[in-house]
């Protein structure tokens, strides 16, 4: 990976959040734009996610996610994105790693996401870090991973 990307938690404005997503948005599976409105979910992120984010002058990886189940002290991986020229260099698994030491630190015991049953690139990504089958309906595929069970 490059040494010129900064990994930065919570830096980014919400409109840098929609220019990275909308650049981002063919590489999701199904396309972003088809699920959300992308200008309406970049608040949601900016105001309410912690902000796992890669720099290299502009915004090449974010990883968003909840930490607000406390009761059930289950964090939740709402986004992975990466800039196309950045796939293939680590950068989301860093963000993966990062982002599951926060929550392990904050006391949470699950990380969960949702990732379209076609999506086996990120599939794979998300078994290298760990994170196994909990179940599928119709094309989502929920997957977690057990932090109580590595510590």
């Amino acid at each position: 990976m490059s040494n010129r990307i900064a990994f930065r938690l919570n830096e980014a404005s919400e409109a840098q959040i929609a220019e990275h997503l909308l650049r981002c948005d063919s590489s999701f599976v199904p396309p972003l734009s088809s699920r959300v409105e992308i200008a309406g979910y970049a608040q949601k992120i900016a105001s309410k996610a912690v902000r796992f984010e890669a720099w290299e002058r502009t915004l090449v990886g974010l990883l968003a996610t909840y930490c607000n189940d406390a009761e059930r002290r289950l964090a939740y991986i709402s986004s992975v994105s990466t800039l196309a020229e950045w796939r293939g260099k680590g950068v989301a698994s860093r963000l993966l790693e990062q982002c599951i030491t926060y929550a392990r630190c904050g006391g949470f015991e699950i990380v969960e996401l949702e990732v379209d049953c076609e999506n086996m690139g990120s599939r794979r990504l998300y078994e290298k870090q760990g994170f196994v089958v909990d179940s599928v309906d119709g094309r989502k595929v929920i997957m977690r991973l057990d932090l109580a069970k590595e510590a």
